[in-house]
């Protein structure tokens, strides 16, 4: 016979579900918080349970082809992340229709900004700041990290990110064939200047590039191709492609029942703590 709980998350959505499912005692979160004037401008953020002193800090920009999301489906990222001993910053931004490129990079980069300003109440290290997402969301991060004139804009000087992940993102994708994208960037018209790849320096911070090798969303070159050029210009690029992950298992994977389906949690963690290790 089927409980309650059981019966109640029939109609729930695959993230309803990771969720449901995601232990609650390993962190404590604060959520709600706005960090700039419009409506979709709030942020959650989820601290470890026990925390000895400040921690690594983790921006995570969910996807959604820049037309969807919630910050609110992305509880067991927060978890994850917790979990490992980081403080997790996970905003909303402006999606389209409302906005087009590149506005909601610009409601991001003021995310950053709320972060390093006040992420200190709340446990974490302004001195250990590292951009996360996952599809649009590694996209969004890329270009933060990347292109410095959107932190510059919102008052951050982009030196002071330690690091990137990007988890199946698009980071060299013209031309444009997904048709809502097509909107969003101006499609025919997009310019170079919206391609993270364009924007690879020496200057670049630390990335860790992952990708799955059965992704069918976005093309699982980009990963490589970002991390060649990143390499090429003397910055520090980490790829891991997971040979048996989709674009959507590959955040899956972070959430606690699905951990067996490939170390990326422990692969993300490795990244922050080794990069956290090194004086910058």
């Amino acid at each position: 016979m089927l409980g309650g709980g059981t019966t109640l998350l029939a109609g729930c959505s695959p993230l309803s579900l990771i969720n449901f499912w995601t232990p609650s005692a390993t962190y404590r979160a604060s959520t709600g918080i706005d960090y700039g004037r419009h409506v979709r401008n709030r942020l959650d953020v989820y601290r470890p349970a026990e925390q000895p002193g400040p921690a690594p800090v983790v921006v995570f920009f969910y996807g959604g082809n820049w037309d969807s999301g919630d910050r609110g489906d992305y509880l067991f990222v927060g978890e994850a992340l917790a979990s490992k001993g980081f403080v997790a910053v996970l905003p909303d931004y402006r999606l389209y229709p409302e906005v087009r490129f590149p506005r909601f990079l610009e409601d991001c980069a003021q995310a950053v900004r709320w972060t390093f300003e006040h992420i200190a109440a709340f446990g974490g290290d302004p001195q250990r700041v590292f951009l996360m997402g996952h599809s649009a969301g590694a996209y969004n991060a890329a270009m933060l990290a990347l292109d410095q004139e959107y932190l510059r804009a919102a008052g951050v000087d982009p030196r002071r990110v330690r690091g990137l992940v990007g988890l199946a993102g698009p980071y060299d994708f013209l031309p444009i064939r997904e048709p809502v994208s097509r909107l969003v960037f101006g499609y025919p018209d997009t310019p170079i200047a919206t391609q993270p790849i364009h924007f690879a320096s020496s200057t670049s911070p630390p990335a860790l590039l992952a990708t799955g090798k059965d992704d069918d969303v976005v093309d699982p070159g980009n990963g490589p191709r970002l991390a060649a050029r990143l390499r090429e210009n003397g910055a520090q690029a980490r790829l891991i492609v997971y040979p048996d992950l989709g674009h959507r298992t590959i955040l899956g994977a972070l959430a606690s029942p699905l951990r067996g389906l490939a170390p990326v949690l422990d692969d993300v963690a490795g990244f922050v703590n080794e990069v956290s290790a090194v004086r910058g």
